[in-house]
């Protein structure tokens, strides 16, 4: 009984003080900041994912239907690279980087440490439920830091789970787990941290950073956006379609932060592009793809609803060219391609999150010709630039140069990814020159997340800050920089009383020249 009304507890504002002040306590005593500790953490996590790799599978279909083999590539495998590059690099990169100095601090030594910030808050996000919130954690404990980690409530299954085998395998008078929705995070954004790392929506982000605020917390926010495909006709059209499906629909069923939102094309090779991706989505889903189980699940009735609301707005629903089948019972929703929607749609209002996969190729703008500028924008050449701003102006001219969809991109923010399919290499040079967003991919899409040598992170409003890999260990460390000085070589040009000649030393130290300092102290000018 006891056992049971401690797990039922209510998780408060006063619960939170209590975390809080143990997490201190066990903080200030060091024993994070060992090598010994961070290593005996890292190698527990990965007790976690190969000792019960089955149990995970198992909690993440539970919550979101997600087949075993996408679940294994885009949480479990991911999860054990950066455990391995962690425990592979983590002593390099706790070693003191030394640094030159100049002669201003002549003669001395500096170097920059690396040292933990303390005590972090890790906020997951529910389409990647194991990965989003453990992969974060991996770089934070590599860091030093104490951490609590805080699931998606939307995926209860895994949630439940994590916090088990966090419990069991961690060190728990350091690293904790508290599940719980708006309230329990809430309480916890009252608290002061030395960092919070939240991966969401940005609706929610701006909450965590207005909480944030008021302690003068560093934040990290993983957030996302409408991520573009621009497609050349110049390519491997077999190989590209399966890149763009896979990075569509096998990433959770279009529900990731960098699924492609929306494709570009021209007009004249959109044909062999949407019969491509009919024929391969026929291929991996079957004739019913409500029928599959290949296809992750909307994780649940609320987002379908949203989804549903997106595809029946009167001026998208007739511009559905394949796909659109839904079953809200089982919460299963096809893939679904749509043709030049309109570009005030409310599908080209928001990030659609989901198996719907707008194509543009031409301006589908109605009515007279305007001047007003437009706040939403669907990336077609029939709006153009003038003086900064951007205008309407009706236009049935045909996306013909593809470069000309680059600026278009940029006019709906920057997104966290962006992607090109093309062989063309002036291409290319524009398209990473002038593409602002979190992270491009050339020839392929999604796959930038898996490799830890590049940092991951948002830019603009999909987010701030970046992690994987060494980035990681950054994010959650402060780089401390430190001078060394010996008592010789004091200069008496630093102390009253000032004089012209000591004037004339100084300046030539602060500018660096040898020559200048040599000249000053012979009483040259």
């Amino acid at each position: 009984m006891a056992e049971d009304s401690e797990t039922t507890k209510v998780f408060d504002a006063e619960a939170a003080a209590s975390l809080m002040k143990d997490l201190r306590g066990s903080y200030a005593s060091g024993k994070t900041r060992s090598y010994e500790w961070r290593v005996a953490q890292l190698k527990n996590m990965m007790k976690i994912v190969d000792d019960h790799e089955q149990d995970i599978l198992d909690a993440i279909r539970a919550d979101l239907c997600k087949p075993d083999q996408e679940a294994y590539i885009a949480e479990i495998s991911i999860m054990k690279s950066s455990c391995m590059r962690a425990l592979g690099e983590l002593h390099r990169w706790m070693k003191p980087e030394k640094v030159k100095t100049s002669v201003t601090t002549f003669p001395s030594s500096a170097e920059i440490v690396s040292e933990p910030l303390g005590v972090i808050l890790i906020i997951g996000a529910w389409n990647f439920p194991l990965l989003l919130s453990l992969d974060p954690a991996i770089g934070a404990i590599a860091a030093g830091n104490a951490v609590v980690l805080k699931p998606s409530e939307l995926c209860p299954a895994t949630s439940s789970l994590i916090a088990k085998l966090v419990g069991k395998y961690l060190d728990s008078s350091c690293v904790r787990v508290v599940e719980g929705a708006v309230a329990e995070t809430s309480v916890l954004l009252e608290q002061k941290w030395d960092k919070i790392f939240f991966t969401g929506s940005g609706r929610v982000g701006r909450i965590v950073l207005a909480a944030a605020a008021k302690h003068l917390t560093p934040v990290t926010l993983e957030l996302g956006g409408k991520c573009p495909v621009v497609v050349d006709s110049d390519i491997n059209l077999p190989v590209a379609i399966k890149r763009i499906a896979g990075g569509k629909w096998t990433s959770n069923n279009g529900q990731a932060c960098i699924a492609p939102d929306y494709v570009i094309t021209t007009k004249d090779f959109a044909p062999k592009l949407i019969d491509a991706l009919k024929h391969q989505l026929e291929a991996w889903y079957g004739k019913d793809p409500l029928e599959s189980k290949d296809l992750a699940h909307i994780v649940n009735s609320h987002h379908f609803d949203r989804l549903l609301k997106l595809l029946d707005d009167d001026k998208v629903s007739g511009k559905i060219i394949h796909g659109g089948q839904r079953d809200k019972a089982n919460l299963k929703f096809a893939p679904t391609i749509l043709l030049d929607v309109p570009e005030d749609s409310m599908i080209m209002g928001e990030e659609i999150f989901g198996p719907l996969l707008p194509i543009f190729t031409n301006s589908s703008s109605d009515g007279p010709a305007s001047n007003e500028p437009v706040k939403r924008f669907v990336p077609t050449v029939g709006t153009l630039f003038q003086t900064g701003s951007l205008f309407r102006r009706q236009r049935t001219t045909m996306v013909d140069k593809l470069e000309e969809c680059f600026d278009m991109i940029i006019s709906r923010g920057k997104p966290l990814a962006a992607y090109l399919f093309t062989n063309n290499k002036k291409l290319k040079e524009k398209f990473v020159k002038t593409v602002s967003a979190g992270g491009l991919v050339i020839n392929d899409t999604v796959l930038h997340f898996a490799e830890k040598t590049l940092p991951f992170g948002g830019v603009g409003e999909s987010g701030m800050g970046s992690y994987h890999g060494k980035f990681s260990y950054d994010n959650f460390s402060h780089r401390k920089s430190v001078l060394y000085k010996g008592f010789a070589g004091d200069s008496s040009a630093r102390y009253p009383p000032y004089s012209d000649r000591k004037l004339k030393l100084l300046k030539a130290l602060l500018s660096g020249s040898v020559i200048g300092v040599i000249l000053a102290l012979i009483g040259w000018s």
